[in-house]
């Protein structure tokens, strides 16, 4: 057997591929990501090196595998268009070109709760909530389209599934916990308004166990074929109170500043401003996608996860933030 992780050098990449034994102890594991990472090739990881976009590199990643995770994908919130269309639309479709040249079963793919997100507040939403009918980045509006792509070509001869983890987070993670360190390392992190609306983010063992999972539902008819679903940890917290509870894990006094969501949202659109004028690359440290998801509450339920794909998060947040904790001793 033959798996192959896009994306595999990343964050939840690499914990896909470290609970991939469990389950199928026999399986060639296989990444196709940008940059070569010799750490995978020492645990037996066959790796393809080269940007989704490149249909050849694609297709030959792709032969012979008999379940594909498609994980990769450009993030963040800001950079042109094309930059995320590229990776994010037009990758997908050679994924899936891929798929059906080669006979694949199972595409498991990794999505966004942001693809429902348009600026208010989300709070306990199901599946049945439809896509937003604007994005204020080009990571959700892109991201939107593959997932409606994917879901759309499950049929008999591919099964397709999107998983939506949110707000990804753990020992390892290279995006979200290292920005919020950094920032209140250097007194710069502010709670926005109050900062008791509530959100649901998923430690990182729990969202590639819900992946794991869903490979092992996945088949045509299955329930869980040709749908999308919401993976958090099943419990809300405010949201200061997470980003407190990392700081903290750093070993960091908790936040106590504050700044109003209008005054956070206008700063944003002033370092927009600027850094577009002056063809800035770099991501603004603050922007009004930003701002709005700190101003608001978003959190899922999951009990579609749960009933579909047997989905139980095993690590608890308080557990999660005493391995980050540990991790950080480290």
């Amino acid at each position: 057997m033959k798996i192959l992780v896009t994306g595999g050098g990343g964050f939840l990449g690499r914990a896909i591929l470290a609970q991939l034994p469990q389950v199928y102890p026999q399986a060639e594991r296989h990444t196709l990501q940008r940059s070569d990472h010799p750490d995978l090739t020492q645990k037996g990881i066959t790796q393809h090196l080269g940007p989704l976009t490149d249909a050849n590199l694609v297709d030959q990643a792709v032969a012979g595998s008999d379940l594909v995770f498609h994980v990769a994908a450009k993030a963040g919130v800001w950079g042109s268009y094309d930059s995320f269309h590229g990776p994010n639309v037009q990758g997908t479709e050679n994924i899936l070109a891929a798929c059906r040249k080669h006979g694949v079963k199972k595409l498991i793919y990794t999505s966004t709760p942001s693809v429902v997100h348009s600026g208010s507040s989300l709070e306990g939403v199901d599946e049945s909530v439809p896509y937003a009918d604007h994005f204020s980045t080009h990571y959700p509006a892109t991201k939107a389209q593959a997932e409606k792509m994917v879901l759309a070509a499950n049929d008999d001869k591919l099964s397709t599934v999107a998983l939506r983890p949110h707000l990804i987070w753990g020992p390892g993670d290279n995006h979200l916990v290292p920005r919020i360190v950094d920032r209140a390392r250097r007194g710069r992190l502010r709670i926005v308004g109050p900062g008791d609306n509530l959100i649901d983010g998923v430690f990182i063992d729990n969202a590639a166990q819900a992946h794991v999972l869903a490979s092992q539902k996945l088949q045509p008819n299955a329930a869980c074929a040709g749908k999308a679903y919401f993976i958090t940890q099943g419990e809300p917290v405010a949201t200061k109170e997470l980003i407190n509870g990392i700081v903290q894990a750093a070993g960091l006094p908790k936040v106590e500043k504050s700044i109003s969501p209008k005054a956070a949202y206008m700063v944003g659109f002033i370092l927009e401003m600027i850094f577009k004028t002056f063809g800035i690359q770099k991501e603004p440290p603050m922007t009004r996608f930003v701002a709005e998801q700190l101003a608001t509450a978003h959190w899922y339920n999951i009990d579609a996860a749960k009933n579909d794909l047997g989905y139980d998060p095993k690590v608890s947040t308080a557990q999660g933030l005493a391995l980050l904790k540990a991790s950080f001793q480290d």
